[in-house]
This record gives C-alpha cells, sequence and structure tokens, in this order.
C-alpha cells in the first residue's frame, strides 16, 4: 500500500521561499545538505503543517540555475479556517493574491491563489 510523503519545488532564494511558506502556516522542520563529489550540490528544506510531518520539500540548488515553471505544474492547495483573515494576514508580509475571493460554482468553497517567491500558485480553499 502506498502513502503519499511529500511535494518537492526548486527554489531560488531559501530565505524568501521559507518566509513565504511559514506565512501560509508551514512549519519549518529541517534541512539537508546533498554532497556530491565533495561539492555542495544542494539543500533540501523540509516543511511540516498541521499534524503533517515534512510535506513539503524546497530544493535549492547552489549552482545558481534558473527554472522555468513549465505547463505541467497547476498548484498546492491548502484548507484554511477563515480566508479573509489569512488574506490579511498574508498582505502584512506583502503577500497577495492574484484576485479576489471567488466560487468556482453556487454553494462552493470560497477560494483565492497567491504565488511564491518563484511564482508557483498556492491556491487557499476556506474550509467547511
Amino acid at each position: 500500500m502506498a502513502s503519499f510523503l511529500h511535494t518537492m519545488v526548486r527554489i531560488t532564494d531559501p530565505a524568501r521561499s521559507r518566509a513565504f511558506y511559514e506565512a501560509l502556516g508551514f512549519r519549518f522542520s529541517r534541512d539537508m545538505d546533498i554532497v556530491r563529489d565533495g561539492e555542495l550540490e544542494a539543500t533540501n528544506y523540509f516543511f511540516s503543517i498541521g499534524d503533517r510531518e515534512n510535506v513539503l520539500e524546497l530544493t535549492f540548488n547552489h549552482d545558481g540555475r534558473t527554472y522555468d515553471l513549465g505547463t505541467g505544474y497547476g498548484h498546492i492547495a491548502l484548507g484554511v479556517d477563515d480566508l479573509d483573515a489569512t488574506l490579511a494576514a498574508l498582505a502584512e508580509q506583502g503577500i497577495e493574491p492574484e484576485r479576489p475571493p471567488y466560487q468556482v460554482r453556487e454553494g462552493g468553497s470560497r477560494i483565492c491563489f497567491v504565488r511564491d517567491p518563484d511564482g508557483y500558485r498556492i491556491e487557499l480553499i476556506r474550509r467547511g
């Protein structure tokens, strides 16, 4: 039987990315350097949320490369208890939504998208 472990995304600025994901409610768990042939190649940063441990891995490659988001990536979705309060707290840290919250269908949950420092979309869904 399989179980979900984590999602990994490549980042270009560990400090900005850490601040962004912590603003969304993730907790930094640990980092791990990747050393190949005696050279520091990358650092993985692991984050937990709620009671789930190490569900997000942010990978920083030390060679300065950049990345294209590509057309296959969609988004990471997070449930929040109060969407308006979450957006207000994010705004205090300079994180603005792509557009105001909306419903995909009548009676559906209110949702909103923000982007992390590397442009990855994060969907915020009001729970309940």
